[in-house]
């Protein structure tokens, strides 16, 4: 069995096996659907996804959806950070409400990193490092955990639906674990959600970019959101193999009516037929419709939902939209391994002089061969070498050469000093200009109404 934890998860060879278990769909079967695919997508560098089409369809209709991510600021930013902001502001540029959180409350209760230190890395780490790569914080939303009180209202509520037992199961916690750890879940589960709040627009597709050690809080916000939703609509098969749509008022989640259980059936019956849907039934205490497979349509259930989410809003519900995500391959240790901030030779940080950046390039590990012979004999493993990786996610824009290093290497044309000699350049090159960047970012936050507080 494989375990994921997302604070100490080890390296994950088997993303197949992965999938199986944990229900984690292959995301190249998305791509051909995919207007202007970011590289990770085409490079296969996003490797998994939960509940992505509804992103698709929003992005396809230029309907309203959002991105969300957070960071815990525990160490210095370094490329493995990097991917997930990419992938925020790839989101960003296609449409969607981008949200970007700085986790300095789980920070601070799972690392012991202090408030000072949470706000001085948050701040000139992740967040100059954010915009200087391409976030708009004229259109999105950029926040510290401990600082938004709407986050942490909604936290506590959805509190009400988690329990000690089930959040212990899901990430392993003993009995040692202390209750600010516990909170900072919810926090997090808080984090997802809150793009669906009403002053944000309300629901709406949300996509999590993250690496795959972090789907048990995908997985527990996804159930925590299907708890707090007031009605339930459900497809299934009855036994004439005809479709059918059930909508129901959920138990123990009526609270919020201003009314009866019975009268809001009633109700939501009205409402339906006003929109049109004059097929729609009760049966004890239930809205049913009855279709042929072929005659119910996917904007039939879409038009549905939508109606049952107005509702549920009206009467004081969420309407939460489930949460999709995506899942990125980790990046491999420069010096094998995982990457830990415990290391400093086994990350790049973004920050860091490029002179050094471009060191650790040329002492890294590789796909090579022990000889420069057996390498042009045998070929080279660019899947085991983190400079082709390097260069693959981070380093070089055009796929043809991308393909190109991969073919040459293979082939044992290509050898690993020359190899790493234009690794190292390029990654010079990058750093160098992004610490240009970030100086320009800092001049954009410090003008910024919202964020100059932060710069005083």
């Amino acid at each position: 069995m494989v375990e994921i934890d997302p604070w100490g998860v080890e390296d994950i060879e088997d993303y197949t096996r992965l999938f199986e278990e944990f229900g984690i769909s292959p995301f190249k079967e998305l791509l051909s659907r995919i207007e202007k695919p970011h590289p990770y997508m085409r490079r296969g560098i996003i490797v998994g996804h939960r509940g992505y089409e509804e992103v698709l369809r929003a992005m396809r209709e230029r309907s309203k959806f959002a991105v969300m991510s957070g960071f815990m600021p525990s160490g210095r930013i370094h490329l493995g950070g990097k991917m997930v902001m990419d992938e925020i502001i790839w989101h960003q540029r296609m449409g969607g409400d981008a949200f970007a959180c700085i986790a300095d409350m789980e920070s601070h209760s799972v690392r012991g990193v202090s408030w000072k230190e949470c706000r001085e890395i948050g701040l000139n780490d992740y967040i100059v490092s954010l915009v200087a790569l391409g976030f708009d914080p004229e259109k999105g939303h950029i926040y510290f955990q401990s600082e938004n009180k709407k986050l942490q209202d909604l936290a506590f509520e959805l509190g009400t639906e988690a329990n000690f037992s089930e959040i212990s199961a899901i990430y392993g916690f003993s009995g040692d674990v202390s209750i600010s750890h516990m909170t900072s879940v919810l926090v997090q589960n808080a984090d997802i959600l809150q793009p669906q709040l009403l002053e944000y627009g309300g629901p709406k597709p949300v996509v999590i970019p993250v690496g795959v050690d972090q789907d048990p809080h995908i997985r527990l916000t996804r159930d925590i959101a299907s708890r707090m939703r007031m009605w339930e609509v459900e497809k299934d098969r009855n036994k004439n193999q005809n479709l059918s749509i059930r909508i129901s008022l959920k138990e123990g989640r009526d609270r919020g009516l201003n009314t009866t259980p019975g009268a809001a059936v009633q109700e939501m019956l009205k409402r339906m037929k006003e929109k049109g849907y004059q097929d729609i039934r009760e049966y004890d205490m239930h809205l049913n419709v009855y279709y042929t497979p072929s005659s119910l349509t996917e904007s039939y259930i879409q038009g549905v939902e939508e109606i049952v989410k107005e509702f549920e809003m009206e009467h004081g519900g969420y309407g939460f939209v489930l949460p999709a995500a995506t899942y990125h391959r980790f990046m491999q240790g420069l010096t094998g391994g995982k990457m830990s901030s415990s290391i400093p030779e086994s990350y790049i940080a973004l920050t860091e002089p490029p002179e050094e950046a471009a060191r650790k390039v040329k002492l890294a590990k590789t796909g090579g061969r022990v000889t420069v012979e057996e390498q042009k004999r045998l070929g080279g493993l660019p899947g085991e070498c983190t400079v082709y990786e390097l260069m693959m996610s981070h380093l070089i824009e055009e796929d043809d050469h991308v393909k190109e290093i991969f073919e040459e290497c293979k082939s044992g044309k290509r050898i690993c000093k020359s190899c790493k000699s234009e690794a190292a350049e390029l990654m010079f090159s990058f750093i160098k200009r992004h610490q240009e960047e970030r100086e320009r970012a800092k001049e954009v936050l410090k003008k910024h109404e919202l964020y100059k507080q932060w710069f005083r």
